[in-house]
């Protein structure tokens, strides 16, 4: 009615033809009453840019303008300004809604926590709602406090149950809906922890409640996948199904997000699904061109395809290109060159990394590979590079004194006597009492100055300071000596008492004879190889091998052979022969019956085709011998997620 009243009164404008004046206060009066409405309109559409533009050109900026600004500027992930707002809202506001503002200002200093990683001051929240305690348990998550985080979320669990209880309406289902969030957080927090078996029971609870929150249940599917890894990859496949589910871009972090793709791009490699790797990876890098983890997956990829030296040139691409994040991508680099077996190579590639050029594990890698490769001179030279920069930065420091001691017993091991003197003097200089380097430094002088090596063993302490309190009967018989002196056993007679006499009798055993073999003859020789085993005397012929008993009943049906010929009555002297043949010929046919084999019992000689092979033994391994097992590089984890 107000709009109306005001629109009679500019009618006679509209005679002398004011119409821009009329125009302006109507878009002035509607925008300073339908801002609120259309920024919120804008901003549940996810059009967040414009709600924010709409909010920033509103002539008044009302209570509810700042509430939603707060809203749009979390959502944005512009921290700092947010907590502003709020700050205020607490401040100059006293309504109904106090707590709510509350919980959305813990709920952003738990997200810099996470994201930011910036100190935090403590702005006194309290902690009396269950919404307050997760997003205080979320902060501590941030700050790396997962045991108290751990039991601020069972505060919490406790706060929600007591809370919903009070309430009729409310079923059991709702209140599990209503901690799974909870839920979630605490199995982050023993997934953190080590606890993988624990974290992945709550995990799949969360998932089988499917809660209404797509946000939620693409984090705690994410975070099942960071626990298969490269196993139970079916598992895998099916929980990435619901990090793509609609609207969960609107729904979580851009880095959460990005963490996801990470993960989604890994276990296309693990499932050896190559081009969506490439896809995936290349998508991520064009998104994040200075971030190295695309490069790695790629990397990580080739090298499965055992494409190494396109990695390694994809690698030394990166780094020229991005040589601020070049630290992670340089290593793996070396350990690309070592596993092709270049270890000069892999060392220049550690030497040229500034961030870790003098740490001390950098430095005992350098001169562990140069060692291996016999270049003492390149070794000793990484051991002066580093002395100088402690010389420089540190002097006299713990680091700086060990260093200088390692380099002096290198030089020691591979006889580089006087360049070790300089290590050596300056260590005796620290601690003069130190009489193991003084004497390393004497030896070390002996073979370049006598005179110098006679100067410095006068500071050698006596022998009879350095002779050590030690009584060398009791070192003699003690348990650990090799030598032991043996004394003199006790005389036993008519000392010892008659009781302990007669005990040592009864504890002597008679030794029983032993028993002599039956075909003994003591009269005769013993055998002089009695003693030796037998295949080792020299009468021992070895055992009678394929001499097998004679079979009967074998052979064609009637036939005999050998003694059994004898038995046959055919044969007998008495019956007749059937045909008259000369005495010679009947006894030679006699002779070449009983060499004849039966035909049962003939062999057929084997022809080339028909002849069996010896059985060839499997080689172990497949067809293609052994197989190498490529191992992944450490750097290519999967990420998990916290919720908020």
């Amino acid at each position: 009615n107000q709009h109306i009243t005001c629109f009679h009164y500019l009618l006679p404008l509209l005679a002398v033809g004011s119409v821009s004046l009329l125009k302006s206060f109507v878009l002035l009066v509607f925008l300073s009453d339908v801002a609120f409405e259309k920024a919120y309109c804008e901003y549940r559409l996810n059009r967040v840019d414009s709600a924010l533009k709409t909010i920033e050109a509103a002539p008044e900026q009302t209570d509810k303008l700042k509430e939603l600004y707060g809203q749009v500027l979390y959502r944005l992930e512009r921290y700092d300004d947010c907590k502003s707002v709020y700050t205020d809202l607490i401040r100059n506001s006293q309504d109904e809604y106090e707590e709510e503002r509350k919980t959305n200002l813990a709920a952003v200093v738990a997200s810099m926590s996470q994201w930011e990683e910036a100190p935090l001051e403590d702005l006194g929240l309290p902690e009396s709602t269950y919404e307050l305690c997760y997003n205080a348990a979320c902060t501590l998550i941030g700050q790396g406090q997962l045991t108290e985080a751990l039991n601020k979320l069972r505060q919490a669990e406790e706060l929600c149950r007591v809370s919903l209880a009070d309430d009729s309406d409310v079923t059991e289902e709702d209140i599990e809906s209503e901690l799974a969030v909870i839920h979630s957080q605490m199995a982050y927090i023993m997934q953190l922890q080590g606890r993988t078996d624990d974290a992945l029971q709550l995990y799949n609870q969360v998932i089988k409640l499917k809660p209404s929150d797509v946000g939620l249940l693409a984090v705690t599917a994410n975070n099942i996948i960071t626990i298969n890894k490269d196993q139970n990859v079916f598992d895998s496949k099916k929980k990435v199904k619901l990090t793509n589910a609609e609207g969960v871009e609107y729904k979580l972090a851009k880095k959460q997000l990005q963490a996801i793709d990470f993960n989604k791009a890994l276990l296309a490699m693990y499932t050896n699904q190559a081009d969506q790797c490439r896809k995936l990876s290349s998508s991520l890098q064009s998104q994040n061109p200075g971030h190295p983890r695309p490069v790695l997956i790629q990397v990580a990829q080739l090298c499965r395809e055992k494409q190494h030296s396109r990695a390694i040139e994809l690698l030394q691409q990166f780094s020229d290109q991005h040589p601020e994040s070049a630290s992670g991508i340089k290593l793996t680099m070396a350990q690309l060159y070592l596993i092709q077996g270049h270890v000069t190579k892999a060392c220049d590639v550690l030497r040229s990394i500034e961030e870790f050029k003098h740490k001390s594990g950098m430095i005992s890698a350098l001169v562990t590979m140069y060692s291996h490769e016999e270049d003492i001179d390149s070794a000793i030279e990484i051991f002066k590079q580093a002395i100088e920069h402690y010389q420089s930065e540190q002097p006299g420091s713990a680091a700086h004194l060990a260093l200088v001691r390692e380099a002096a017993n290198f030089k020691l091991k591979y006889g580089r006597k006087k360049e070790a003197i300089s290590d050596l003097e300056q260590l005796w200089k620290q601690n003069t009492n130190d009489i193991h380097t003084l004497a390393q430094l004497i030896s070390a002088y002996s073979l370049v100055d006598t005179d110098k090596a006679k100067s410095l063993s006068k500071h050698l302490p006596s022998a009879d300071t350095m002779a050590l309190n030690v009584d060398v009967d009791e070192l003699e018989n003690s348990h650990g000596a090799n030598y032991v002196r043996k004394k003199a056993a006790k005389v036993t007679g008519e000392n010892l008492p008659k009781e302990q006499i007669q005990g040592e009798i009864k504890k002597k055993k008679k030794k029983k004879r032993g028993k002599l073999p039956k075909n003994y003859d003591p009269t005769g020789t013993p055998d002089p190889e009695r003693w030796m085993p037998m295949k080792e005397r020299s009468y021992y012929r070895g055992k009678k091998k394929g001499k097998k008993k004679e079979q009967i009943g074998k052979g064609t049906q009637g036939a005999m052979a050998g003694a059994s010929a004898e038995l046959d009555a055919s044969k007998t002297a008495s019956s007749p022969p059937t045909s008259p043949r000369p005495g010679s010929a009947s006894s030679s046919s006699t002779a070449a019956a009983s060499n004849v084999v039966p035909p049962r019992q003939q062999k057929p000689a084997a022809s080339g085709a028909t002849r069996k092979k010896a059985p060839q033994k499997k080689k172990k391994g497949g067809k293609g011998g052994c197989r190498l097992i490529l191992k992944m590089f450490s750097v290519l984890t999967f990420f998990s997620l916290v919720t908020f």
